[in-house]
């Protein structure tokens, strides 16, 4: 296992769980105990974790992972999710993204799209996340708008007064929204408030809403919210979500879909 892959595999430990000890990680990493505790000073250095006797902690309360921490976390699910989520796009519509792993595999999907290989524009994707941005500028038949604002390092967003300039100014056929969170009765939420706001206005200047979310954001809460269940026309989702939770949904007027 590379570095990168280890420490990828610590850090989503650490987040599902809030402690981790030397030994523990040693056995489930199957490596040894001396490089686990080189990979906890390394980690610590560059504040990604809190450093304990025999361990580590989360670094806050309220932890985000970094998203390029987080490409490898339910991989398969989140593409076999972005690719049900592009076939809900027509060609020649406006598509706003925001920023996750998910988003960024939806990105990917539409690219693959044979139906949308040429146009004029075959789609316009607006979005805040850079990483998406600079994914498809290199397809002409897409048009791309940015939001600009200031860039997040979590997440690769740009948020801020910039971006809700550029958002307030333009209309999209759909908004899909990738989340941290998505609860009946709380709606959507993400960690930051400042992402949230951007996503927010995303989604007020759409026809319809998507969500792409895998089954470990549903009926989970976060710190800032983003819009009501009531705002979001689709959910997207894989096969393991709790079922009740689905129902949950569906009573409250959202469509569902799992894959």
């Amino acid at each position: 296992m590379s570095r990168d892959a280890r420490w990828k595999a610590l850090l989503e430990l650490l987040v599902e769980r809030g402690r981790l000890e030397v030994e523990q990680a040693a056995g489930e990493l199957d490596v040894s105990a001396a490089t686990i505790r080189r990979d906890f000073d390394q980690l610590a250095e560059q504040q990604m974790l809190v450093r304990t006797r025999g361990g580590a902690i989360v670094h806050g309360v309220s932890y985000e992972l970094p998203l390029r921490y987080k490409t490898a976390r339910r991989a398969s699910e989140k593409q076999r999710i972005a690719k049900a989520v592009a076939g809900l796009v027509a060609p020649g519509e406006a598509v706003g993204l925001t920023g996750g792993t998910t988003t960024t595999e939806v990105a990917r999907a539409l690219a693959a799209r044979p139906d949308l290989a040429a146009g004029s524009p075959a789609l316009t994707v607006v979005t805040n996340a850079l990483n998406i941005a600079n994914e498809l500028a290199v397809r002409p038949q897409f048009k791309i708008v940015a939001t600009g604002g200031v860039a997040r390092p979590q997440s690769y967003e740009l948020v801020g007064p910039l971006a809700n300039g550029v958002l307030g100014q333009i209309t999209m056929d759909v908004a899909v929204l990738g989340v941290v969170a998505f609860d009946v009765v709380h709606g959507t939420a993400a960690h930051d408030e400042a992402e949230a706001a951007v996503n927010r206005l995303l989604c007020e200047r759409a026809g319809r809403v998507i969500v792409a979310a895998d089954s470990s954001k549903l009926g989970k809460r976060a710190f800032a919210r983003i819009c009501p269940t009531d705002a979001v026309d689709t959910l997207v989702t894989d096969t393991s979500a709790d079922q009740e939770t689905v129902r949950g949904f569906e009573e409250a007027g959202v469509r569902v879909l799992t894959v």
